[in-house]
């Protein structure tokens, strides 16, 4: 049953180095969009779920083309304002083999960044909503956006809306004034659902347990010890999830997740990702695909599986949008992995 998911964060211009050169290597980038809560909203509305995109950009021509980008995979973008500042843009050099990729941040004075509290209307944002999605990025855009960001937790729990946050940890971006756990040790008070890394829970809310993150390999007690803690430490929290990433290289990970609610702990399937399309979005990769499972399927071990399927799909895809379909998730999901020319 389709479901109507509000999601809200910053959506910015995505300029990428053709292939794998370095910045400035050739005098040319690849336009398009992207941004973690916006992606989101792409891949549900792939799913055919009714997803909503809020955001503030800017009241001219590449707003307009932002605001026409999204719109043609379904995502709503009537509740999207245009207010004054510029649109963000981030540079993208991207990796391999040893050398990783590089991100360039260009956001300060975005539109949305320049938004304060009241600039949006939350009673009709939520009408009819049931889920609402934010990360711990936007709050770590500016202090308006961080009170936005809180001001959007209070009034989707006021409103009965199931509430997700993917804390994702910028430490290019917390360079207002309050660092991370500050702001976001109270926004997480209001959510449901947390999606994270194992450095999101130290840099991002600082709960921390014997994990390294420099580790090739992964101790997944640790990770189900994390899990426990998480819960421990927020207890208005009905599910946890944390993604495992070991990065061998820039074109090798291995990926998988674990999930903890009131039925206990679980572990995924685990993938061997080789050469790495584009991994940036596979986080909201896997968060809309464990918004889409938890709304979909009874199992949460088939919600879990199917946001780590969706998520090592999209490292085989470039930009940020995860532009796979639910059946291409349920063949993988099923143990189709041998990409095979389906004819």
């Amino acid at each position: 049953m389709t479901q109507r998911i509000v999601t809200f964060g910053e959506i910015m211009l995505r300029l990428k180095t053709p292939g794998h050169e370095r910045f400035f290597q050739s005098p040319a980038f690849e336009a398009t969009f992207g941004g973690g809560e916006a992606n989101v909203a792409v891949s549900l509305a792939n799913y055919g779920q009714d997803a909503a995109f809020v955001t503030v950009l800017p009241d001219n021509a590449l707003g307009d083309a932002c605001l026409a980008e999204v719109r043609r995979f379904g995502v709503d973008t009537s509740l999207i304002r245009r207010g004054p500042g510029r649109m963000g843009v981030y540079y993208l050099e991207t990796g391999a083999n040893q050398r990783p990729s590089k991100v360039v941040y260009d956001r300060a004075h975005s539109a949305i960044a320049e938004a304060l509290p009241g600039d949006i209307d939350w009673t009709t944002v939520f009408e009819g909503a049931t889920w609402f999605h934010i990360s711990g990025i936007t709050p770590a855009i500016s202090k308006g956006a961080a009170d936005l960001s809180l001001e959007s937790v209070q009034a989707a729990r006021a409103a009965g809306v199931t509430v997700s946050c993917d804390f994702n940890f910028r430490g290019k971006l917390w360079k207002w004034g309050k660092s991370a756990p500050e702001v976001m040790t109270e926004l997480v008070r209001y959510v449901d659902v947390g999606i994270a890394n194992e450095e999101d829970c130290q840099k991002s809310l600082g709960v921390h347990v014997d994990v390294d993150v420099t580790e090739g390999a992964l101790d997944t007690a640790k990770y189900e010890a994390l899990t426990a803690k998480m819960m421990e430490t927020f207890p208005n929290l009905t599910t946890m999830a944390i993604t495992l990433r070991e990065s061998r290289s820039a074109d090798r990970n291995g990926w998988s997740a674990c999930l903890r609610d009131a039925d206990g702990f679980r572990l995924s399937k685990a993938y061997e990702i080789t050469d790495i399309v584009d991994r940036v979005g596979g986080g909201d990769a896997f968060a809309s695909g464990l918004i889409h499972g938890m709304l979909t399927y009874e199992d949460r071990q088939q919600s879990l599986e199917f946001a780590v399927a969706a998520s090592c799909l999209k490292h085989s895809i470039s930009g940020d949008f995860n532009r796979v379909a639910v059946d291409e998730v349920e063949k993988l999901m099923g143990g189709d992995a041998s990409g095979r020319v389906q004819r």
